[in-house]
């Protein structure tokens, strides 16, 4: 289970989702469960039958930034910078992904709209700044909703809002927290009535979720630093469960998977509830022992991801590629854009 080959499967490209469905919730719900080896095909707004009183959602709330920046050359060759987060060199300097990277020398200057101008300070680790104005301050003014590269269409005004959750608060993210995606108000109202708990983290999505693990046997891959605040309420919301043992801590995404268990130690052993506030490496693959995390309510992620090792760490490796085939061949949709799994 840990070679890259492992953790692959063919896709045909038709069922990559290319927009959202008509609503939210209209989304289809994979359900899989473990114990008894069973798949059930639903729609999202079934969510809540297949969960408890007691049961807890814990959801990201982190907003997608429109880090994406569109410029030319001097020489007018276009250039794509994907903004990543500040970089530790200077106070208006930042990281980011550049696009293409090898034509470019060092103090180059990109031209973006509205007099704007990105500077090149250093291709190695792919440094950039603005003339001392604020990443903030350029995005605002030419920033674009960086979608997926397998969206293969140029964004639309409806991204603005499909792109993002409905409870998205604190911005930092450069891409959405997928799962989350499908919840409308009217599902979290069913789950109220039904006594299902909801609480909430932010883990601002980064690099570290689609870069490619490029090491054959995955451990050797060390994925990429992102930052997550888990709040002293949604530390208590959780010990209630696990003490009680009356319900379940269902994470909405693989993101909010990462934070709590990296967190496990803080949240289940600490003295009293604390705000948690650091970034994380942790690489979860199989095997993997899961201490905070019950259930989990995922999109479908790319073959030979970090995204799908976690899912397979959690659900069994052959049992979530057995998953995936059938929706597959039941033409699920796939990606940022696409239907859902529950596994419990």
């Amino acid at each position: 289970m840990h070679h890259l080959s492992d953790y692959d499967y063919e896709l045909p490209c038709e069922r990559i989702a290319q927009t959202p469905a008509a609503q939210r919730d209209a989304s289809r719900l994979l359900v899989m469960e473990r114990a008894a080896g069973r798949l059930r095909d639903k729609q999202f707004f079934q969510l809540a039958e297949d969960l408890a009183d007691g049961d807890l959602l814990v959801f990201n709330d982190t907003r997608v930034i429109p880090a994406r920046l569109l410029g030319r050359r001097a020489s007018g060759g276009s250039v794509e910078v994907l903004l990543l987060g500040p970089a530790s060199c200077g106070k208006f300097s930042y990281q980011a992904l550049i696009k293409p990277l090898g034509r470019l020398k060092e103090g180059e200057k990109i031209f973006l709209d509205k007099g704007l101008i990105c500077r090149l300070l250093d291709p190695k680790n792919r440094i950039v700044d603005f003339g001392g104005r604020s990443a903030e301050y350029v995005m605002k003014r030419v920033g674009i909703l960086p979608l997926p590269p397998y969206v293969r269409r140029p964004p639309r005004k409806e991204d603005r809002t499909r792109y993002q959750t409905i409870f998205a608060r604190h911005p930092g993210a450069v891409a959405a927290p997928t799962a989350g995606l499908h919840f409308t108000r009217e599902v979290l109202r069913t789950l109220k009535a039904r006594g299902v708990g909801t609480a909430f983290l932010t883990l601002h999505v980064g690099y570290g979720t689609f870069s490619p693990v490029r090491s054959d046997d995955i451990r050797r891959h060390r994925i990429h630093e992102e930052n997550f605040c888990i709040s002293a309420a949604t530390v208590k919301a959780i010990r209630r469960v696990k003490e009680t043992r009356r319900g379940r801590v269902i994470a909405v995404g693989t993101t909010v998977v990462r934070a709590l268990e990296d967190a496990a130690a803080e949240i289940l052993q600490g003295v009293r509830a604390v705000d948690i506030r650091r970034s994380s490496r942790l690489f979860i693959y199989p095997p993997y022992a899961f201490r905070v995390v019950d259930g989990l309510i995922t999109n479908f992620h790319l073959p030979r991801t970090s995204l799908l090792m976690l899912v397979a760490a959690f659900g069994g490796q052959k049992a979530v590629l057995e998953a995936y085939r059938h929706a597959i061949e039941n033409s699920y949709r796939f990606y940022s854009y696409g239907d859902a799994m529950l596994i419990i």
